[in-house]
C-alpha cells in the first residue's frame, strides 16, 4: 500500500494572509515564508525539498537579476508502507514575475540541477545512528 504526503512552501505574492500555514523567517523575503504540512517524518522529508527548491528559486534569481514577486513549491511522495521504501518525490513550482516566461523557465531547470537537497537525495543518503 501506497501513502501520499504533500506539503507546500510559499513565499511573497503567495502567501496567504488567512490559513494554516506556518511562517518562517527567510532570508530572501520580507514576510518569510509559509508552509503548510502535517508534522511526519514523510512530510518533512517533502517539505526540504520544497524549501531548497523555494531557497534556491530566490537565490539564483537574485544572482540573475531576476525579479521574484512570488513562489509557490509543492512536493509530494510516498512510501511503499509494507515495506517503508520511498516511491519518490516530485515537486511543482510557480513563479509570480514580470520576466519573460523563457527566463523563468530557465530559472527553474537551473534550480532543478543545483538544489542541494534534491541532488543529495537523487545520489542516495546514507543515515546512520550515532550513540550520542
Amino acid at each position: 500500500m501506497d501513502e501520499r504526503f504533500a506539503v507546500v512552501a510559499s513565499a511573497g505574492s503567495f502567501l496567504k494572509e488567512d490559513g494554516d500555514d506556518v511562517r518562517f523567517p527567510h532570508r530572501w523575503t520580507p514576510g518569510g515564508v509559509g508552509v503548510r504540512s502535517a508534522f511526519t517524518g514523510g512530510h518533512v522529508l517533502n517539505l526540504a525539498v520544497a524549501a531548497c527548491v523555494l531557497n534556491d528559486l530566490y537565490r539564483e534569481a537574485e544572482a540573475g537579476g531576476v525579479e521574484l514577486r512570488g513562489v509557490r513549491v509543492r512536493a509530494e511522495g510516498g512510501f511503499d508502507t509494507s515495506r517503508w521504501a520511498s516511491i519518490g518525490i516530485s515537486y511543482a513550482v510557480e513563479v509570480d514575475s514580470d520576466a519573460p516566461q523563457a527566463l523563468i523557465a530557465a530559472l527553474i531547470a537551473t534550480v532543478d540541477e543545483v538544489a542541494e537537497i534534491p541532488r543529495a537525495l537523487r545520489q542516495g543518503a546514507a543515515v546512520t545512528r550515532s550513540a550520542g
